[in-house]
């Protein structure tokens, strides 16, 4: 048994909670939400995120950070993306040398262009890296709770921490993968989120599986031209971590990053359509974070450019997907 904090009780960290208690573990999981932390400590239930799953006794809510990362052998970082920098200064304050940093968040910072892993170092220094693992993977958390067989990815540059965290959290419906392709892991599982914007936008114009179906494999080729470019490796892209995320993001009707794709389809806009969620779509400032990162290594990514375009220059969907149509012609 570990003692696991948990960063961030949305709807991934506290099914992340939940499976940590489930594998016997002593979780602490940290909101800013008052309401959250009560929530879950007097009714045994997250009401805000995941009202479906009942919360095991063996999980503490509270809303002081200190609690939540002092002592634990894994602090699981289940926050939005662009929220580590800040998060990871303040954990800084509190983290044993010896704890595991688990980063379960999609996405990319909009500044710098870095991955989570790279944000970190830049907090905590390189030798963070030797105890840092990316948990990815194609993973509704409604779904991972209710018990349907469920299969992710735990990347880390240390071969042994991955396999300890596949150990640790490897439990009757989630099974755990290991890899050490961390680049590949982090930009598989950021990247697709832009794409299920692009195939929400498709569904929501009308169109039909045709047009997903081809916006689901041109979407893996841009993220595979970046993420080859950045050192990753293919055999990652073709995993769970990149394709079958991929799959799962840009046609689960769970996806809130497929959602925001639809209603911009329907003519919404971007301010409309994201006061009416309670949670972050990662997709949204990582398309912009995408394309200054794919501008800058000279790597071409027309679907990212669209939706970069529609999220941020006020172009219609219906533009965009005609653009993507009218490029020339070429082999594939």
């Amino acid at each position: 048994m570990k003692r696991v904090g948990v960063i961030g009780a949305g709807s991934w960290g506290t099914a992340l909670a939940i499976m940590a208690a489930r594998a016997g573990h002593e979780v602490v999981l940290w909101s800013r939400n008052n309401d959250v932390v009560d929530s879950i400590n007097n009714e045994r239930v997250n009401v805000a995120y995941l009202s479906e799953a009942k919360v095991p006794a063996n999980v503490l809510a509270t809303a002081n950070f200190e609690d939540a990362v002092k002592n634990a052998g894994l602090v699981v970082f289940a926050a939005p993306s662009h929220s580590a920098r800040h998060l990871f200064g303040e954990m800084s304050k509190s983290l044993s040398r010896s704890s595991t940093i688990v980063s379960a968040a999609k996405g990319i910072e909009i500044e710098s262009g870095k991955r989570v892993s790279e944000v970190a170092s830049d907090l905590f220094g390189d030798d963070i890296l030797t105890h840092f693992v990316c948990l990815s993977g194609p993973s509704f958390a409604k779904e991972v709770v209710a018990g349907h067989p469920t299969a992710i990815v735990a990347a880390s540059q240390d071969e042994s921490v991955a396999q300890a965290l596949q150990r640790d959290l490897s439990i009757d419906n989630l099974r755990i993968y290991t890899n050490s392709d961390l680049i590949g892991v982090e930009l598989g599982g950021s990247v697709k989120n832009v794409m299920a914007i692009a195939a929400g936008m498709t569904s929501g114009l009308g169109y039909g599986s045709n047009s997903v179906a081809a916006l689901i494999t041109r979407g893996l080729s841009e993220i595979t031209r970046l993420a080859l470019k950045q050192g990753a490796q293919l055999e990652t892209l073709m995993g769970l971590a990149c394709l079958g995320d991929l799959v799962l993001t840009c046609t689960g009707a769970l996806s809130r990053n497929r959602f925001v794709g639809e209603e911009l389809g329907k003519g919404r806009t971007i301010q409309a359509i994201t006061e009416g969620m309670n949670e972050v779509a990662e997709g949204i400032k990582t398309s912009r974070a995408v394309k200054l990162l794919a501008d800058k290594v000279g790597i071409e990514m027309p679907i990212t450019n669209e939706v970069d375009a529609v999220l941020y220059s006020g172009k219609s969907a219906s533009d965009a997907v005609a653009e993507l149509m009218r490029r020339p012609l070429k082999k594939e």
